[in-house]
């Protein structure tokens, strides 16, 4: 594992650090923790309950419509 520092120039940036954190590939570190809202266990607290409870049944139907467009 390697570790460095990179200066985020743009928030589309941060977002893509996000997408890589997301699939495991990089862990983002971060001093300042205001700033660190990103991170797995408070972005997964942002966004509990954020999908309402569904059957089985009703998310595959809405996929197989989807795939069917």
């Amino acid at each position: 594992m390697k570790t460095i520092t990179v200066d985020i120039l743009q928030d589309e940036a941060l977002n893509l650090l996000k997408d890589l954190e997301a699939m495991n590939i990089i862990r983002v570190h971060n001093d300042n923790q205001e700033e660190s809202s990103y991170s797995g266990k408070l972005m997964s607290e942002k966004y509990k309950g954020a999908m309402s409870k569904q059957s089985r049944e009703e998310i595959d139907k809405q996929l197989d419509d989807l795939r069917n467009r």
